[in-house]
């Protein structure tokens, strides 16, 4: 199994910026890709953005290019920048690691979250 713990939020005004960290652990070996999402009160979590273990990323149609996201070269790690935030982007966002089982079949793994709060 993986375990995703996500570090790196907090409280920023608005148009400033947060790196929100992954650190995995457990059986790493295992994840085919890790990604991001968020999930506002009330509403159905969503991408952010995601990425393969060869590197491939895939960001939401939302996306304005003010979010980056990249991996460890060295871990399975990955690591969310976010740039000129805005109140509506006040939300938890969750790490997600999708891993092979041992029957090839695939498990989505999820971390706790980390709140990010926009706010002057």
């Amino acid at each position: 199994q993986v375990q995703l713990v996500e570090s790196g939020g907090g409280l920023v005004q608005p148009g400033g910026s947060l790196r929100l960290s992954c650190a995995a652990s457990g059986s790493v070996s295992s994840i085919n890709a890790m990604g991001w999402y968020r999930q506002a009160p009330g509403k159905k979590r969503e991408l952010v953005a995601h990425i393969t273990t060869e590197g491939e990323t895939t960001y939401s149609e939302s996306n304005k290019g003010l979010f980056t996201i990249s991996r460890d070269n060295t871990k399975a790690d990955v690591s969310l920048q976010m740039d000129d935030l805005q109140p509506e982007d006040t939300v938890v966002y969750l790490c997600n690691a999708l891993a092979r089982n041992s029957d090839s079949a695939y498990t989505s793994y999820w971390g706790q979250g980390t709140q990010v709060t926009v706010s002057s």
